[in-house]
Parts: structure tokens; sequence; C-alpha cells
């Protein structure tokens, strides 16, 4: 079950978790947000600038749903992602790691602007080392074009992903939508959820 899984979230996610072509981001859009109530097949979102989206998604979409994880569980080799802030000596102060399956390297790869916070960046790679900093855990991070130093600190939130239910994003939760596009009626449409439980939701 579990390797049908990363199979399917896989094929589902490369190219989607993580828009940084231009020539997608103009057909798309980002939705960050929580769930305010569903009417039918829609959810009606209200995203963190204040605003409701009605959020519809495709035939056979993938829910994935983000779960907390450690950094003893990242090990050299392994892909990861961080959203964080550029310091002054070039390192990167992570606000969150999440943790690639193996079915997934590469999604996503590089480092380049993000819009979780004003100047913040996105680095996708696999790591190469991990040492410990002055500041907590530094991750040598490697992409395709170079390497980055991601300073992992007390407040670094560390998850990785399950595959997730429809039944489990209800009014409350907090959701990630990478992709989402227009449709005729208005609405926006998405092959993809990812959400948070109890309360959490994706930090990226």
């Amino acid at each position: 079950m579990f390797e049908r899984f990363l199979r399917v979230l896989a094929a589902s996610c490369i190219g989607l978790f993580f828009v940084a072509l231009p020539a997608l981001a103009q057909d798309t859009m980002r939705i960050r947000g929580t769930v305010e109530h569903i009417e039918g097949p829609v959810f009606v979102v209200k995203t963190r600038d204040g605003s409701e989206v009605k959020l519809t998604v495709t035939d056979n979409p993938l829910f994935v749903v983000i779960v907390p994880a450690k950094m003893s569980d990242i090990k050299p080799g392994m892909f990861v992602g961080s959203a964080g802030m550029m310091q002054q000596d070039g390192s990167q102060k992570a606000i969150e790691v999440h943790i690639f399956p193996e079915s997934m390297r590469g999604t996503g790869e590089g480092h380049y602007d993000w819009d979780l916070l004003p100047k913040s960046k996105m680095t996708n790679g696999s790591v190469e080392q991990a040492v410990t900093g002055v500041d907590g855990p530094v991750l040598s991070v490697k992409y395709k074009d170079g390497e980055k130093k991601l300073v992992v600190t007390p407040q670094t939130i560390v998850v990785t992903y399950e595959i997730g239910k429809r039944e489990e994003v209800t009014p409350g939760t907090k959701i990630f939508v990478a992709a989402a596009k227009k449709q005729p009626d208005g609405t926006l449409q998405t092959p993809r959820i990812t959400y948070g439980r109890n309360g959490a939701g994706p930090a990226f």
C-alpha cells in the first residue's frame, strides 16, 4: 500500500508541489488558507489575506497530509525542501524542512524566490551532510546549480508526508494548494490538496 502511495504521490506531485516556472505561474495560483465550509463539491477557503475562494478538485484528486518529523529523521542523501530567509553569510535560516519520499526526488529542485514571507526563498536538493552549528544543526543541501547551507533552529518545523483522506478536510482545516487553475465559473480547481491535522497546517 505504501509503495503504491509513493508511486501515486510522485506522479501527481512532480511539477505541481512547487510551481516555480514562470510559464506555469501565469496559469495557476497558490492557495494558503483555512477551509471555512463545504458546499457539496466546493471547498470555501478563507485565504491568509482574508479573501474567500471557492476550490474544487479534479477527478481522482490527491489529498496529502503533513505529519511531524524530526531532524534525526534526515540522513545524508535524502532529498529535502525548505522555505526560509537568507542570512548575511549566505546561509538560509529554515522556517520549515520537509522530507520528500525517495520517489519524489528532484521535485522543485533548485534555489528560488518563494512567497511564504517577503524575500523568502525555497531550496530543494539532496542533503550532503549535517553538522552542528552555533544556532543549531546545519544541512548542506546540493542542487543542480549550486549548494546552500540550511540552518535549522528550534523553531524550524520538520515534516514529511502521508496519504490523506478527503473526509479529513473539514471546516477549520488548514490547507496549501500549489497549483490551482481558474475555471470559467470563477472557482479554482486543483488536482491536489495538502493539509494538516489537529489545527496544524503546512508551513510552506
